[in-house]
């Protein structure tokens, strides 16, 4: 008889289960609205920001088990939470269980770890039965996009040309010096011209004194970022992390050369993702709103060469860019550009090299002893 009542028990147990089974298979996913944005549009590099997931079950049917899968950039780090998982860096999983008629909103924590441009634009929900069975799927088409802008440096962090920038942090610009603003005397320096000679001081001290000239801001600025790393290097980056430093020193360069008031530009020989450019090019502006947008515009770039830095250049030598500062930001220097930098200055532009590799302060003094 025990027998009996166990197959009977057991046949009823495999209907019932076939039973809920079809059931969560042909409505499980009916009336289940998700959603997903971020807190914030943009972020800075290092920032932790929030993820939303908006989940709702508008129907009597109970849903035990609600998954959701996307895959999300690996530069994009959640914490470790149990109600969802990360597989691999970058497969996020979330899970949910629904009453009739429930709304869940759940925040995950995301550190963004990366300048760039993200996209979240799909996500799988899988529908599973009382057992845990998946019984159905659909996917969810999202229009997400996340903006990450480069990380901001102190001035101490950026290798400046230190014969171009003076002053303590609170005043250190990009300057020119003003030959009609004189500040008191100074002991000679190699390369002073005879005609700065102070020859009152120099008769009172017994010592060669020069005049010593104020520095004043010049109103425009222009950053430009080289993204080769040689002449005959091709489309494809050979060293993307000395790109991204160099994105992140132009960033920071102009964060803090606008909140001087100082109008600035910047420009690249990249491209951008959304939309692809064959160069950047944004004129010299001041104020939150023009910071804001370079920031943007910085944010979508790939580390992918467009045009090659020389032709770069050369578009502004056949505009007859005039009367520009402008910084350089590059890893080498090449005898071609080091001929197209000398053809900017004889149009009247003022042009400094900041140089990525670690052994820039050598490097510079060696090109402007050949231009010399």
């Amino acid at each position: 008889m025990s027998v009996q009542w166990a197959i009977i028990i057991g046949f009823f147990a495999c209907v019932l289960w076939f039973l809920q089974n079809r059931l969560y298979k042909a409505l499980g996913l009916l009336k289940i609205e998700y959603t997903r944005f971020f807190n914030v549009p943009a972020a800075y590099a290092g920032d932790e920001i929030q993820m939303v997931e908006v989940i709702a079950n508008r129907k009597l049917l109970f849903a035990p088990w609600i998954e959701l899968e996307s895959n999300i950039d690996p530069s994009l780090q959640f914490h470790r939470e149990s109600s969802h998982d990360i597989k691999h860096g970058q497969f996020h999983r979330s899970v949910f269980t629904m009453l009739p008629y429930m709304r869940i909103t759940r925040r995950h924590r995301v550190r963004c770890t990366k300048r760039g441009c993200y996209f979240l634009n799909s996500a799988a929900i899988n529908c599973c039965d009382l057992l845990g069975f998946q019984v159905s799927s659909r996917e969810v088409s999202l229009s997400v996009r996340l903006l990450v802008y480069p990380k901001i440096l102190s001035m101490q962090e950026i290798p400046l040309p230190a014969h171009s920038w003076q002053g303590d942090v609170t005043v250190r610009r990009w300057i020119v010096e003003d030959p009609f603003m004189i500040s008191g005397t100074r002991g000679y320096q190699s390369g002073d011209p005879l005609s700065h000679i102070n020859w009152k001081a120099t008769a009172r001290t017994g010592v060669l004194q020069v005049h010593k000239r104020e520095y004043t801001a010049n109103p425009e600025l222009m950053i430009y970022l080289n993204f080769d790393m040689s002449d005959d290097m091709w489309n494809a980056v050979t060293d993307p992390e000395c790109v991204e430093l160099g994105i992140t020193y132009a960033a920071s360069l102009a964060y803090h050369t606008i909140s001087k008031g100082i109008k600035t530009g910047f420009g690249c020989n990249g491209c951008q993702i959304d939309p692809e450019t064959q160069s950047l090019r944004i004129l010299p502006g001041s104020g939150e709103d023009h910071f804001t947008f370079m920031m943007e515009n910085m944010a979508r770039l790939v580390i992918k060469r467009s045009v090659t830095f020389y032709t770069f250049l050369e578009q502004d030598i056949e505009r007859g860019l005039h009367d520009s500062d402008i910084v350089i930001i590059t890893s080498y220097m090449s005898d071609r550009l080091a001929e197209q930098i000398e053809r900017l200055k004889e149009l009247g532009n003022a042009v400094e090299i900041l140089w990525l590799e670690p052994d820039y302060k050598r490097r510079e003094e060696g090109f402007h002893a050949a231009a010399l």
